[in-house]
């Protein structure tokens, strides 16, 4: 890991993930991107107008400049390599084109969740980030003065499918010397017996080398109940999920658990594209 990009409006939401940003990078030496959007249309800005022709493009590219001197200059990022970027697309697509265009190894993004109609009919920021990204992107919902992951609970259904984005969770698990749980979570409408449950879940173990983890059977009413419902049980300091990215009519009507979890978790939530 040595690029994280941290989204930033400059509220407290986004300071407390650049924080927990800033403490990973300190550890393992990584540099941070500080990405800002400004939903002003990509052709409207053009280097070669002048600034009577775009004043309010040129305000708020210079506000944002601002605002990123004075972030820059607090005490936690002395010593830090950033860069600042400013983006003229919705968060999604400029958290997209910097990761591409970066390398970044990790989004880190502050929220304060959606709930009810205000999530139903546009969702959160977040949100969108979280479903579109191929890069794995953490949401930090409060401040953590000492960040430390060490039990970190990993919910799957353990099918083939979930092998890449293990693989990646992994990976992050190592960096940070976490233990994994396995969480498979039974409910009614989706029941699979102890002995099915936990023969799938060893095999789909078998295929990584990596000891620290436990193999978990959990019951509740619904997945993401029973997810937030075990992950304070064991007091784990991370849930990890995997996303498919669904958009459009298929989102809708499926939903995402992830997504769920992003909005309604009070613990940092880390998500990998399938």
């Amino acid at each position: 890991m040595k690029k994280i990009l941290v989204p930033t409006d400059f509220s407290a939401q986004a300071e407390n993930a650049l924080k927990v940003a800033a403490q990973l990078a300190k550890k393992h030496d990584c540099e941070i991107h500080l990405l800002h959007v400004l939903e002003i249309p990509l052709h409207e800005v053009d280097a070669l107008s002048t600034y009577n022709n775009l004043p309010e493009a040129v305000y708020f590219m210079k506000l944002a400049h601002k605002q990123f001197l004075e972030l820059k200059s607090k005490d936690y990022l002395n010593d830090l390599v950033l860069h600042e970027h400013v983006e003229f697309h919705e968060i999604f697509k400029g958290v997209f084109h910097v990761c591409k265009k970066q390398d970044i190894d990790l989004v880190i993004m502050g929220s304060n969740g959606s709930t009810g109609f205000k999530e139903m009919l546009i969702g959160s920021n977040t949100e969108k980030v979280v479903r579109t990204s191929e890069t794995p992107v953490l949401v930090i919902k409060n401040e953590h003065k000492n960040f430390k992951v060490k039990d970190f609970v990993f919910a799957s259904d353990f099918k083939d499918e979930s092998k890449i984005p293990y693989k990646k969770a992994l990976k992050f698990a190592k960096i940070l010397g976490a233990k994994i749980h396995l969480l498979m979570v039974n409910t009614p409408t989706k029941f699979v017996t102890s002995t099915k449950a936990n023969n799938r879940m060893k095999k789909f173990a078998k295929n990584f080398d990596y000891d620290k983890h436990t193999i978990n059977i959990f019951n509740d009413l619904n997945i993401e109940k029973g997810i937030m419902n075990f992950s304070q049980s064991i007091e784990a300091h991370l849930i990890g999920m995997s996303t498919h990215g669904r958009q459009g009519i298929s989102h809708f009507f499926n939903g995402s658990i992830s997504e769920d979890l992003v909005n309604h978790a009070k613990r940092p939530v880390i998500t990998f594209k399938i």
